[in-house]
């Protein structure tokens, strides 16, 4: 087998297209029916990095300089998280698959991680597809089963929300705005009760930097962001969701955190937020035809709130680890 190529930081357009090839090729064999990656998604990707870690993404070169296979690596270099590591996406084209690229690629990240003294590494994988069975095979173990919720927006308006007395909504497009990013790092914090399983990562601990660069590296990648609070009585944030559609012409959004923070919960706000959400796609914010957001099995609020809001189950995940 050709020896690996190792991707800089600033990618050159061939090599983008190459690496995009694979992840398209790829998807489309095993999520047929799922919007596959843009190319603008994928060169945000590989071009635009967050700050708190390092990235190795390689590949194996195929004939005619077309890849055969791909892996990025994700280092975290923040200090809670300094000795684990994720694997974001490991693909091989399908018509090369059982030759063993798969493995080699495995066996030169792990190499890494032993270098980089990782005791832990993680990937998502569909259940019951060829990436389970790869993982499996080489001594990943599912720690949080998730199940990918669909929801038609094309159709009819959506409900009007209502929202307690005292509150009310507060939304923006792309990343938070500077007076809105303290209380918008409190509220994110309420996720960090939400089910995680045995997964040997700690969660981030939200500042009011940190939630901008989240939400600025969205945008940075080429992708879209709208975010929809409610903000309680006192100017204190008490729940919120983010849309997220990764490619300017994508048909799918992608619902990243919806969360209520402990002391409002009870008051139907993340339903509110999330129908207020409805709205402004409706409204045009971001012309999508469906929705998409993954829910723990564990996470019985969330999966009712999106089973009254119309949330079809589409497939089973699993965020997988390994411990070295």
């Amino acid at each position: 087998m050709s020896e690996l190529l190792c991707l800089s930081d600033r990618p050159s357009e061939s090599e983008i297209d190459g690496w995009h090839a694979v992840m398209a090729a790829a998807h489309g064999r095993d999520l047929p029916a799922v919007p596959g990656p843009g190319r603008v998604e994928t060169a945000g990707v590989l071009c635009v990095t967050d700050g708190d870690s390092r990235y190795v993404r390689l590949a194996v070169p195929a004939e005619g300089g077309a890849y055969a296979g791909v892996v990025s690596l994700r280092l975290f270099d923040g200090e809670e998280n300094r000795r684990t590591a994720w694997v974001e996406y490991l693909a091989v084209r399908p018509e090369l698959r059982n030759r063993g690229i798969g493995t080699r690629l495995w066996q030169e990240v792990r190499a890494i991680l032993e270098r980089e003294q990782r005791t832990a590494v993680g990937i998502q994988v569909e259940i019951g597809g060829a990436g389970e069975k790869f993982a499996l095979a080489h001594g990943f173990v599912c720690a949080i089963p998730l199940v990918m919720y669909v929801q038609d927006v094309s159709g009819e308006e959506a409900e009007e929300p209502t929202l307690p007395e005292g509150y009310r909504f507060a939304e923006w497009d792309g990343a938070v705005p500077d007076e809105y990013a303290g209380p918008f790092a409190a509220v994110r914090d309420a996720m960090s009760d939400s089910p995680w399983g045995d997964f040997e990562e700690e969660r981030p601990r939200w500042d009011a930097a940190r939630s901008r660069a989240f939400q600025q590296l969205v945008v940075d990648r080429g992708g879209e962001m709208l975010t929809v609070v409610a903000v309680a009585p006192d100017g204190s944030f008490a729940g919120y969701t983010e849309l997220v559609r990764r490619s300017p012409d994508g048909s799918r959004a992608i619902q990243y955190g919806t969360a209520v923070a402990a002391a409002h919960r009870g008051l139907g706000l993340g339903r509110a937020v999330k129908l207020r959400m409805l709205r402004l796609v409706g409204e045009g914010r971001m012309p999508v035809r469906e929705i998409a957001t993954g829910v723990s099995d564990d996470n019985g609020p969330m999966r009712a709130v999106n089973k009254l809001l119309g949330y079809r189950p589409e497939r089973s995940v699993g965020v997988f680890q390994a411990r070295l």
